[in-house]
């Protein structure tokens, strides 16, 4: 910790805040991992929004068709291997009795 207690003359000591509160690797992913999620799954809006939009605008052209099709495919996948991730540490912190992210 950074800056956590400070003890003046005569024993009083002031306690203030810590810069990086954070003791481990996990408590670090264990803060940010709610937020992954929300950013991901916003991406993914975004992601679906723009393919829909190109392949609405793409007035039958197959090469922009195939573009939006690649976007909402791409788009779906990195969405799966960000949570296929998060249950992959699930499962081996229980086989392996692991404390990764707790």
């Amino acid at each position: 910790m950074i800056f956590q207690t400070i003890t003046l003359p005569g024993g009083n000591t002031i306690t203030g805040p810590t810069l990086f509160p954070f003791t481990t690797v996990g408590d670090i992913f264990n803060k940010a991992l709610p937020s992954v999620f929300i950013i991901a799954g916003l991406i993914l809006l975004f992601v679906i929004i723009g393919a829909g939009f190109t392949m609405f605008t793409s007035a039958g052209n197959p090469e922009k068709t195939k573009k939006a099709s690649q976007q909402l495919t791409f788009g779906i996948i990195g969405f799966i291997v960000i949570f296929a991730s998060y249950w992959i540490i699930q499962l081996l912190e229980k086989i392996f009795g692991l404390s990764i992210l707790k």
